[in-house]
Formats: structure tokens, sequence, C-alpha cells
């Protein structure tokens, strides 16, 4: 089958939605499908406000229909709500094209975060962009209930994986004096809440991978905390592996992909209970989730790492791909609204098949 991937999100961006769609696109070409990707790159893009790391590709509404008519995909997926994402969509709906979309950001969180947004404004808009979409993928079944109550319609279910091979338990264990070592992973923004790790009161050291907007803030404002920017690959699971607990204090995502590397690792998850971590993490079994950060620490510490391990190998790349596939459409198309010199969409049915 030939898929179609729209997507604003992509490298050298480093979060789980990238990390999600390059294992998922990676999973379906191994599974014999024809994947095609319309992303950033290549692209001419300008830096967005306040987050100068992601790159935004405007006006770009004539590419993805040229693309679109040269890739000729039996589904297409609108993964994201960017400049790209919105091109796509019109271009699908002015052709007659049926097509998926997935939900991967809390945006109204994010933006109540930083800026006097009132979250039912951001819903509206959110469920203006998801509604002509035949089906539109949540991560979890938290974030299922929470759409519907705003309004969403056509929602399903695809979950996440996590490489195994990869994250594994470690033999070497980070050396601490005086306490455990506690391990955030992530954007280092106000709307990941970091300050909340780095106010957690008890011996041990806290270590923050990642990097993002706050760092400069929050390295100066803690200097007990040590910050060591983005790690990847080995260096990241190696890491991961040594210290004793991973706390995840977002309050803002829909899933939270780091807890499972983490748990594959072996870490018990200290959260807040919120959106992600509810459904992520078994409580009183892989983590502690508290509305008090350092009383989630305390009792995480407590729980077998073996479980959290355990846990993890539940959460396979193939599987969560299944899933996908499951949930794409046959786009359908009858005949473009014609223009001068443009020929119409035209696609034939294909049955999708995995192993």
């Amino acid at each position: 089958m030939r898929i179609g991937i729209v997507s604003d999100a992509w490298r050298p961006q480093v979060n789980g939605v990238v990390t999600t769609l390059m294992r998922t696109a990676e999973t379906l070409r191994s599974f014999g499908h024809e994947v095609h990707m319309m992303t950033p790159e290549g692209l001419r893009t300008i830096p967005c406000p306040s987050y100068p790391e992601i790159r935004l590709a405007l006006f770009q509404g004539r590419r993805v229909t040229e693309w679109l008519e040269e890739s000729r995909v039996d589904a297409l997926h609108v993964a994201t709500e960017g400049p790209l994402g919105l091109a796509a969509r019109r271009a699908a709906l002015r052709a007659g094209l049926r097509f998926t979309t997935s939900y991967h950001t809390q945006f109204p969180q994010y933006l109540r975060a930083r800026y006097p947004v009132p979250e039912v404004l951001t819903y509206r808009a959110l469920r203006w962009f998801h509604a002509p979409a035949a089906r539109t993928m949540v991560g979890t079944r938290q974030v299922r209930r929470e759409l519907r109550r705003y309004g969403f319609r056509h929602l399903a279910y695809w979950t996440r994986g996590v490489d195994t091979d990869l994250f594994k338990p470690g033999v070497e264990r980070f050396s601490a004096s005086g306490g455990p070592v506690l391990v955030y992973v992530g954007r280092v923004s106000v709307e990941k809440s970091v300050e909340d790790f780095c106010r957690i009161r008890r011996p041990g050291r806290k270590i923050v991978i990642g990097d993002g907007p706050a760092l400069p803030e929050l390295k100066a404002r803690y200097p007990e905390v040590l910050f060591t920017g983005f790690l990847f690959g080995e260096a990241l699971a190696a890491l991961l592996a040594s210290a004793d607990c991973f706390v995840f204090p977002s309050r803002t995502d829909t899933f939270g992909l780091v807890m499972l590397e983490a748990m594959a690792c072996g870490l018990p998850i200290a959260a807040y209970p919120v959106t992600g971590p509810i459904d992520v993490v078994r409580e009183g079994v892989t983590g502690c989730l508290r509305t008090e950060l350092d009383l989630a620490v305390e009792g995480a510490l407590q729980l077998d790492r073996g479980a959290c391990r355990a846990q993890a190998l539940e959460y396979g790349w193939d599987n969560a791909t299944r899933q996908f596939i499951d949930n794409l459409v046959e786009v359908r198309a009858t005949a473009c609204a014609r223009r001068p010199g443009r020929s119409a969409l035209r696609v034939e049915r294909v049955r999708a098949q995995c192993p």
C-alpha cells in the first residue's frame, strides 16, 4: 500500500512526535508498504515564535498539492496541525480525498502555559481541524475521553512503541553520594514543568537531559542540577539505565514516549496523575502518581525495576504500527477540483496487508 504522511514535526526536532513518526515509517516499510513523507525537510522554513529550534514551512499549498498528485497514495495521514498539515487538509478536501489525522500535542494546555489563551478557543480550532478526518488517532484512552468531552468525533486508539534492544537495563549505576539519582528527559520549557523537577527536595542527584528555551534560566537558578543537553542513542540509554527513578513532571503531554524508554531501562516513574502518565504508568507497579512529586518519587523508588522492564516489553513498534494501519482509510478520490494545467487525482482501491 502507498501511504502518505504529512508532518510539520520532523528532524532535526527531538520529541516524541518525531520519534513516533520516524519509527512508524520505518516499520511500515519493513512490512512492505511504500511510505511517502511530506515534511519541512528541504523546504524553506522560518523559526517558530518563542521556539526557534522548531522550523515552520509556510505557504506550501501548491507543493503539497503536487506531492499528492505525484505520490498517488492509497491512504493519507495528516499527523500535525501546523502549516503543512493545514495545506494537506485543504488539498485533500478540495480533491475529495478521505484522510486520517492524529492528536499528538495538548496545544490548549501548551498555549495556556505561555499566553493567556482560553483553552476553549484552542479546542474549538483543533476540533475544526480534525472534524473532516475519517478518524483521528490518539495515544491514550484518557485523551480520547477528554476530546470527546470537547466534541471531537471518530476517535481511534493508536498506542506507541519502544526499542527494547536499545533501551535496556545496564550493569553500571550512576554514582551519587547521599541519595538516589533522579532523571528527566525532554524539552526544557515552561509547558513541560521542568522546574517542578528541579524543586524536588531530597538527597541525591538530579539530571536534566534535553534542551529548550527555559534552559539558561533553570541552569542559573538550580546550579545543583546537572544539565546535560540532548543525548541520543546508546548514550541516552546508558544514562537512563544507570539512574534510580525517572521523573515526568509534564501536565501537558498526550502520551510521554520517554516514560516507556525509561521503563525499558528498568526505571520506575514518578509523575503527576494527569493525561499521559495515567494510561502509561501502572500505579504501584511501574510508577507512582501523586499531586506532589516528592511523594511520587518516594513511592517509585520502592518499586521493582524488573516490573518496569516487563511492561515496556509489551510495547513494540510492530504492534503500534499495525494499529496505525488498521486506522487508515482508503482515499477513494473521484476527481480533483480542476485548475488550469493540473491533473485530477485518481486512486485505486488497495487493501492494506501487513505481517
